[in-house]
């Protein structure tokens, strides 16, 4: 279980500093203290803003269905639907892109985006066809991608691998934490190809593996080619994030059934998935990391 909280740099003193390097006189402490409270506000009601994945019923339901597993709010515009500022302007805690186009954003409303990531909403891209460049993606150039924690290909960045691709924990930290990656490290079927930035953090890998079989026994052999698959970093007072593969089929692979339990998430009638408990507890992590939730 979660709780929304508000950034860590967001305190009385910060913003004091920001807004004068001196309280001096009790109307300036007031008003701080009422914007301190608003943000305090905004971090535990704010929804969750989610764009793309096609729709609710398709690629959309595996993480729309555990969203209301978990009782996180939640607005949703589907892949074939531009982003209008009714919605945007609707105050969010967390914006997650996933196989949503860049030309479905206007160039003022991402601007917008980027201004309200600075404020505090956290940003997730996930990977897939139409996420980074993709195929028709085409998000690298524009304001998001230099917002995101990774640097994007101009050319397409799709790997679509017929080979064993291993995830692989490279960094501590409460996107990951208490996860079995050494124990049992899941595999994943295809990913965007990026470069993180310098000041960024790396915490998965993807590790490409080459199988062959002699007389019945099969050898994996890990490749040189290393990916980076979860990288994070900071905008401002928002928290960011670039998850590279995705969280529906098909790129997601196996993930989805990572664990040996099986947790069954419900949207509504027409729409439930059943995936495994690691696959759930990662995406909780990461999305109430980004997000600025607190685990009680």
């Amino acid at each position: 279980m979660y709780e929304m909280v508000p950034d860590p740099h967001c305190t009385p003193e910060t913003l004091g500093g920001r807004l004068n390097p001196v309280f001096a006189g009790s109307s300036r402490r007031v008003r701080l203290q009422f914007r301190v409270s608003l943000l305090l506000i905004r971090a535990m009601t704010a929804p969750i803003l989610y764009l793309g994945d096609t729709s609710r019923d398709t690629a959309a339901a595996y993480l729309l269905s555990l969203l209301a597993h978990w009782g996180w709010e939640c607005e949703y515009v589907p892949s074939d639907q531009p982003l209008n500022s009714e919605v945007l302007d609707q105050g969010h805690s967390l914006f997650v892109l996933s196989d949503y186009p860049a030309a479905q954003v206007s160039d003022d409303l991402m601007q917008r985006m980027v201004e309200q990531v600075a404020e505090g909403v956290g940003l997730l891209m996930i990977g897939g066809w139409e996420s980074f460049h993709g195929l028709g993606g085409d998000w690298d150039g524009t304001p998001i991608a230099e917002t995101l924690p990774v640097t994007m290909s101009a050319e397409d960045d799709r790997q679509n691998c017929d080979h064993p691709v291993l995830l692989r924990c490279v960094g501590s930290h409460a996107c990951v934490e208490g996860l079995p990656w050494q124990e049992r490290p899941p595999l994943i079927g295809g990913f965007n190809r990026v470069t993180a930035k310098p000041e960024s953090t790396v915490l998965l890998d993807a590790v490409h593996f080459i199988a062959t079989e002699t007389e019945g026994q099969f050898t994996f052999t890990a490749q040189t080619s290393v990916d980076p698959l979860l990288v994070v970093g900071q905008h401002g007072q928002g928290r960011t994030a670039a998850f590279m593969t995705d969280v529906a089929p098909h790129w997601v692979g196996p993930l989805v059934d990572w664990g040996s339990d099986r947790v069954a998430a419900k949207l509504d009638d027409a729409v439930a998935v059943e995936v495994g408990n690691l696959y759930a507890a990662f995406l909780q992590q990461l999305l109430g990391w980004v997000g600025g939730r607190k685990r009680e």
